[in-house]
């Protein structure tokens, strides 16, 4: 499979380099971290004075290191004198009782701890029990849209590449597959996977059968204000028995999978969070189609979607807004920048721009404003509102992207 170098990932692990925490980088399956951990140990290889300790617990050359006193006791042999020691540990939920080792070397002071494991056993539930909060989450993501671009080099156009990608998404594993076929068998294949080893068996959940069809309704969902009540009503019409208390639970576990991500409410008026009602939108697009196949696709959704995955990527903290009886898609905040973003697939209609605008007017603050659409052309500015085209702020063009 051909490699990109994913720099802004690689930099973030730069800047928690040697602090006191241990580095767990985390994400939906087959989501590429595997590939980064390998990717960062290669950049620092090249650096004098640091002894790097890689360990992959997946090689069976290294099998007799699945036994935490076993790990233990090859780290300290490999640990080197007046230099800085990193520990990396690809799949390290394959040694049994590992959170005993990784806790130990992490108390000597002596290692700058970095591990990947699988989701099933470093949920990001787990995490804060596995090491007593003694830990740093790093968040890595399917493919951007910039990223499909630079590994489909000189494929299309830009705009014929973002139709391809709001479809194939951005599990990099099913690019190597030559038809659509097999793609798509693939992202299914990941998908069952995590429900049924990441969650039906590591949790002993008793319908597998709800948790399937909470997350096709949460898929066929993406971008639409929704509860566990809405969800389990909606699951009674198709002959699918549950209630609000075990929806909630399974909705959980889908986030805590990766699988989903909550986006909660926010009164930009009352300046409050509001409890009822979340978002949720899909780790990627991907996952959508090779499920659900073309059925009820909404694209203005979708853009929503994945306009929501790229301002996380870009470390932004994002929020539903609401302002008197309208909603602001999503409200972005980064230490004290903040900016309103509202999203569409097509505002050619003078009536749907008038819709897309109208909940800047009922702000108050002067924070920028912004409409991310498909216009397919040159960024522009209406009333101070900057009106963006998506493939371009998507790849990261188009001078000022927030």
């Amino acid at each position: 499979m051909k490699l990109i170098k994913r720099q802004s990932y690689l930099d973030r692990l730069h800047n928690v380099r040697g602090t006191p925490d241990i580095k767990i980088i985390v994400g939906v399956r087959r989501g590429g971290k595997s590939k980064l951990l390998e990717a960062f140990k290669e950049l620092l290889s090249s650096e004098s004075g640091v002894n790097i300790i890689y360990i992959d617990l997946s090689d069976l050359a290294n099998e007799g290191l699945l036994e935490y006193h076993a790990l233990n006791d090859y780290v300290l042999s490999n640990t080197k004198d007046g230099v800085e020691n990193v520990l990396m540990v690809d799949e390290v939920q394959e040694c049994r009782g590992f959170e005993r080792t990784i806790n130990s070397l992490h108390n000597s002071g002596k290692y700058d701890i970095y591990l990947t494991g699988s989701n099933a056993f470093l949920l990001s539930s787990d995490l804060a029990t596995l090491f007593t909060g003694r830990q740093i989450e790093i968040p890595v993501y399917p493919f951007s849209f910039s990223e499909f671009l630079t590994y489909h080099s000189g494929d299309s156009d830009r705009e014929t590449m973002l139709d391809r990608y709001l479809v194939e998404g951005g599990l990099a594993g099913s690019y190597v597959y030559r038809n659509e076929t097999d793609r798509v068998a693939y992202i299914r294949e990941v998908f069952e996977t995590i429900l049924t080893r990441d969650l039906v068996q590591k949790f002993k959940l008793a319908e597998p059968t709800v948790l399937r069809y909470l997350a096709e309704y949460l898929m066929d969902n993406v971008a639409n204000l929704t509860s566990p009540h809405k969800a389990s009503v909606q699951l009674a019409q198709n002959k699918v028995t549950t209630n609000h208390v075990t929806a909630a639970n399974y909705i959980d576990h889908l986030r805590h999978a990766f699988l989903f991500h909550a986006v909660k409410r926010y009164d930009v008026r009352g300046k409050k969070y509001l409890a009822t009602n979340e978002k949720y939108y899909l780790s990627d697009l991907g996952f959508r189609y090779a499920v659900l196949g073309r059925r009820n696709m909404d694209y203005g959704r979708a853009c929503e979607n994945l306009v929501y995955l790229e301002l996380r990527r870009r470390g932004y903290d994002v929020y539903i807004g609401k302002v008197q009886d309208l909603e602001i898609d999503f409200i972005a905040m980064r230490g004290s920048e903040k900016f309103y973003v509202q999203v569409s697939d097509n505002i050619t209609a003078q009536e749907t721009f008038a819709r897309e605008l109208a909940p800047f007017a009922k702000i108050r603050d002067a924070y920028p404003r912004m409409l991310i659409a498909r216009t397919r052309n040159p960024e522009t500015d209406f009333e101070g509102v900057r009106i963006v085209n998506l493939a371009d702020w998507l790849s990261g063009e188009g001078g000022n992207l927030q």
